[in-house]
């Protein structure tokens, strides 16, 4: 695996957290059937593995700045670099036992993600993109789908839960675009929603009230795998509104112009 030393050091800190989450997850599993719920536990489960994350990356890069689903924002000496990290995307695939879940790390260099990784170490698949080294999963090359006909296209979301307020939009999404399409996917972990489309699987994904750290490295995978993603409000940046449609060279326009109603 040929990369920089940076995507080589997200990489093990990966790695080294999707171990210990997966030790973790065994014992999840188990905690399905009493009476407390396995609650808890999760929750210092996500915060040892970004514990772990941020020990290993700040510990080889004193200087860059910080953003942490668990630990929030930290200012570096270097204010043109920082970590994005959200150590368990699909918490609550985790906490209900379902293997689909993944550890998210990013490096941003003047306000642009240049380095990504997505850890999927329940299938020990390890997604990486470096910015202009294409987006690979493993040891594979990886490229988007083919697909040019919406009514073959599968599709991703998230569905808004608790306090999110754009649930009457996603529902009219929905009935703009499943009439035309081959179905639509809630599967609830954001970063693998990114990888899938790098990967081909999915031939889009859109959603609304993302953070940051759900989109940073899932957003250079699909780039570099030849991938479009743009703000669902054209010419908004999507990191700071945390809205996104994504989706493959053939299909973007038409998808994107279905979800934005235009």
């Amino acid at each position: 695996m040929q990369g920089s030393a940076n995507l080589n050091l997200m990489i093990k800190a990966a790695r080294k957290a999707g171990r210990a989450l997966v030790k973790d997850f065994r014992e999840v599993e188990n905690l399905q059937v009493s009476a407390k719920g396995p609650g808890d536990f999760v929750t210092k489960a996500d915060r040892e593995a970004e514990r772990l994350i941020k020990e290993d990356l700040m510990e080889a890069r004193p200087t860059y700045g910080w953003l942490g689903e668990e630990t929030g924002a930290m200012a570096g000496a270097d204010p043109t670099r920082r970590w994005i990290v959200d150590p368990l995307d699909g918490t609550t695939n985790f906490l209900h036992g379902l293997p689909h879940w993944a550890v998210s790390i990013a490096l941003e260099h003047k306000g642009e993600i240049v380095s990504g990784v997505v850890f999927d170490a329940a299938k020990d698949e390890m997604y990486w993109a470096e910015k202009g080294a294409g987006a690979w999963m493993n040891e594979r090359r990886l490229r988007v789908s083919g697909r040019r006909q919406m009514h073959e296209g599968l599709f991703a979301t998230g569905v808004p839960f608790g306090a999110k307020k754009t649930l009457p939009a996603m529902v009219a999404d929905l009935a703009r675009l499943m009439p035309g399409c081959a179905g639509v996917r809630r599967w609830g972990a954001a970063s693998l929603d990114f990888a899938y489309v790098a990967s081909g699987r999915f031939d889009g994904y859109w959603e609304r009230e993302l953070q940051p750290w759900d989109m940073a490295a899932g957003l250079l995978l699909v780039r570099e795998a030849g991938g479009f993603a743009q703000a669902v409000r054209e010419g908004d940046d999507i990191l700071d509104t945390g809205s996104v449609i994504c989706g493959n060279d053939g299909l973007f326009d038409a998808f994107a112009k279905i979800i934005r109603n235009a």
